[in-house]
This record gives C-alpha cells, sequence and structure tokens, in this order.
C-alpha cells in the first residue's frame, strides 16, 4: 500500500463497519465465557466491544491523518503500524472494561488475549484490510485544471492542463499558448518564465524563451526546431537532449 486516504468522513464509515461486525460477531458467537453470561450482560458485552473498536479507530483515523499530513507519504509499514496501535488500543480498552463493574469478567488478562483478542483480530483483520483498501479509491481524483498567474491581480488564466501547449517569454510579460475549442489562443501574463517554470514542473524548457507542455510535442521539423500543436518553436543545443528524451 502506497496511498492513504486521510478523509476523517471515510474512515469514521469504515469504524462503523468495524463496530457493526464486532457486534454481531460477539452477539453471535459469544466467545466470553460460555454459559456464564445473562442476556444483559451479554448484551452490555456485545454493545461494549463494538463502541471501543469504533472509538480506537477514531484515534488511529487522527494519528494516521497526522503523520500523513507531515510526511504525504504512505507505506506497507506504516500500514501495519496502525494495525498493530489499534489492536493494542483495543486490547488495553476492551480488558479494562471486561473487567469493570458492569461486566465483571473472570478471564486473567492472558486468557482474555488468547481466548478473546486473538478471535477478534483473525476476524477482525481482514475486514480493516479490505475495508482500509477500499477507501484508496474514494480519494478524489485531481482535476485536470491549472491557474496560472501574473504579478497584477487582473493576471490569471485558468484552463486545462492538457490544453496548455506552451509559454513563451515577451520581455515583462510571457505569452501563454493554449487550446479553447481546437483553436490556438494566446494570452499575455506579467510574470517571468523562470516562476512559471518553477510552479508547474511538467513544464520542459527548450529555449531560453520557451517552456513546453510536452504532451503536445508532434515532431522535428528540422535539427533546430520542433512542431507542436498548432505551432513551431526553436531548440536551443543545450535543451536538445531533453527533447530527444521524449
Amino acid at each position: 500500500m502506497k496511498q492513504l486516504n486521510p478523509s476523517i468522513k471515510h474512515h469514521t464509515l469504515i469504524g462503523a463497519l468495524l463496530s457493526v461486525w464486532i457486534f454481531l460477531f460477539a452477539f453471535f458467537v459469544r466467545p466470553f465465557e460460555h454459559g456464564n453470561m445473562d442476556f444483559q450482560i451479554w448484551m452490555a458485552v456485545s454493545i461494549g466491544f463494538s463502541l471501543m473498536a469504533f472509538l480506537c479507530y477514531g484515534v488511529i483515523t487522527l494519528l494516521q491523518r497526522f503523520v500523513y499530513s507531515r510526511t504525504s507519504k504512505w507505506n506497507v509499514g506504516l500500514e501495519i503500524l496502525c494495525l498493530v496501535v489499534f489492536f493494542l488500543l483495543y486490547l488495553v480498552g476492551t480488558y479494562l472494561y471486561y473487567k469493570g463493574s458492569l461486566v465483571r469478567g473472570n478471564y486473567s488478562f492472558y486468557e482474555f488475549f488468547h481466548k478473546i483478542i486473538i478471535r477478534i483480530a483473525l476476524i477482525l483483520t481482514p475486514v480493516m484490510v479490505l475495508a482500509r483498501r477500499y477507501s484508496i479509491k474514494l480519494i478524489p481524483a485531481k482535476g485536470d485544471d491549472i491557474t496560472i498567474k501574473g504579478e497584477n491581480k487582473l493576471d490569471i488564466l485558468k484552463i486545462k492542463q492538457s490544453d496548455l501547449i506552451c509559454i513563451s517569454n515577451s520581455q515583462n510579460y510571457v505569452e501563454i499558448f493554449f487550446l479553447e475549442k481546437d483553436e490556438l489562443r494566446s494570452k499575455l501574463i506579467r510574470a517571468s518564465l523562470k516562476k512559471i517554470q518553477d510552479e508547474f514542473d511538467f513544464l520542459i524548457k527548450v529555449h531560453r524563451s520557451h517552456l513546453i507542455n510536452p504532451s503536445h510535442f508532434k515532431s522535428w521539423k528540422d535539427p533546430s526546431t520542433i512542431s507542436l500543436t498548432q505551432i513551431e518553436l526553436p531548440v536551443s543545443k543545450n535543451y536538445k537532449e531533453r527533447i530527444l528524451s521524449l
């Protein structure tokens, strides 16, 4: 797993799913001191253990969001760590509840871990893994729109990245060439070519005065000129190798 869905909303739904799953498991399988609990305590255990799963997963949701916001990265190791932390929290929380005045369970900590938590982990882990993997598919796709801003407040152009063809230097301005309904358009914005290149790293420099969107590269017209969509640009020797690699 190389990605994480940081959405609180989506992970709250996963927590609710885990809570329901634990309730059904506890209520129908009843893996707690068979025959020693009346119906009232049985319900208390089922509800308490399911709510504890929801709360523990809520803690994990906040922790993983914090880590992800700091690193912008996720991997299998962090995913496994989340599962381990969840079950450690769940073990402590449910044992304290189990030994409390409401349930008054008879299992020792070792018995509780061996006879209850391991069973819960076996039936809960696959659900958690599948739900978390599915949540990645719910991440909204990044839009294709980009916004190019200049020094003046009115210097702004919002277009699709796929429609941007190239950007050329024009004294204190840059001229942006783009497609609009399959027709070539251009717009002058007061900005430096370097600023534009730093902001949009997908652009490639082919000349000290020109940046191109490589997706619009068509062919070489001659050794020093390239053809883009509806426009041609010169290529400097210093940048020729980069274009040859496209």
